[in-house]
């Protein structure tokens, strides 16, 4: 078992966040079961004047986690149906965070397969609401200390995802957000290999 990842970890530009996301575990003990996946695909909200970001808002009720300290989750409500999972990112203060978008589950399989019944095993956490249903993530995460193991969820380190096997692209969803946010290449996504 790897170390969580630290606060200073965190505590860094968003941007190299996401990318040095990829590779790592994210890990929850559900019903006395480990469930670990290998995070594939991260999306980086930065500031307020990100239109693409919850904190253009401004400090909500809502949006109040973002301001806090690096390394706690971020967990949303959004379409009225989906969790969505985030790590807070920078320094406190200041909003940022990293939307898990996608990982490939290595550990707890028979449960995550279980709480995604209805699914192939390719579609099982390829989506961030996919994810947080697979892993049982919920309201009762938001704030959370991701730095800090218990019944999680957690981030540890895990495996090396070289440049060549990462691409990036544009954020998912930002359809009525203008120019250039709804374009920039915030969004990163690992080819992930079944060697690891």
């Amino acid at each position: 078992m790897e170390q969580p990842l630290t606060p200073e970890f965190y505590a860094r530009p968003t941007l190299t966040v996401a990318r040095e996301l990829l590779g790592c575990r994210l890990v929850r003990i559900l019903d006395g079961v480990r469930l670990a996946g290998i995070i594939i695909e991260t999306e980086a909200y930065i500031g307020e004047t990100d239109l693409g970001c919850h904190a253009k808002a401004g400090r909500t009720k809502r949006t109040a986690p973002m301001y806090g300290p690096p390394g706690r989750a971020y967990v949303y409500f959004t379409y009225g149906m989906h969790w969505m999972l985030n790590a807070v990112t920078e320094a406190e203060g200041f909003p940022a965070a990293v939307l898990i978008r996608a990982i490939e589950t290595v550990d707890g399989l028979r449960v995550v397969e279980s709480r995604r019944a209805k699914a192939e095993r390719a579609d099982w956490t390829n989506g961030p609401a996919k994810l947080t249903v697979a892993f049982g993530i919920d309201s009762q995460q938001n704030e959370i200390d991701l730095t800090q193991t218990g019944a999680g969820p957690w981030i540890e380190s895990g495996i090396v995802i070289s440049d060549s096997n990462v691409t990036t692209g544009p954020r998912v969803g930002l359809y009525s957000v203008p120019e250039p946010w709804k374009s920039v290449n915030w969004r990163f996504m690992a080819k992930f290999d079944t060697r690891y």
